[in-house]
C-alpha cells in the first residue's frame, strides 16, 4: 500500500443527548463518515486519499467537524451533500473548498 497524499479525519465523537457541548454524531457525523468512506471506494482512490474516524477534534457546536492533513484543514457544519465537492475541490484537486472552513480563531 503507498502512503496517501491526504488523511481525513472525520469526527464521530458521541455524547448523551442534551449534553452541552452536542457532539457531532447526533449531527450527522457517521453520515458524513459513511460518504467519505463511499466516495473513496466508488473512486478507488486509495493511494491518494486515507479516511479515518475520530474522536472530537474540537469546535463540537460546528460539528460535524473533519479535519485533512498534511495541510491541518478544518471543515464546519460538514454534511453528505458537502463530500463530494471535498473530495473534488480539496483531496484530488488540491484546492480547500472556502465556504466549509472552519473559521480563523476557532481553528
Amino acid at each position: 500500500m503507498s502512503k496517501p497524499a491526504r488523511h481525513v479525519f472525520v469526527c464521530s465523537q458521541n455524547r448523551p443527548a442534551g449534553h452541552p457541548r452536542g457532539a457531532c454524531q447526533h449531527k450527522g457525523g457517521g453520515e458524513v463518515l459513511q460518504a467519505f468512506w463511499g466516495e473513496l471506494q466508488s473512486r478507488n482512490c486509495w493511494d491518494k486519499v486515507a479516511v479515518t474516524y475520530s474522536g472530537c477534534l474540537g469546535p463540537c457546536d460546528r460539528g460535524t467537524n473533519v479535519v485533512v492533513y498534511p495541510e491541518g484543514v478544518m471543515y464546519s457544519n460538514v454534511t453528505t451533500a458537502d463530500v463530494g465537492e471535498i473530495f473534488d475541490s480539496h483531496l484530488l484537486g488540491g484546492t480547500p473548498v472556502s465556504r466549509l472552513l472552519t473559521p480563523e480563531g476557532v481553528w
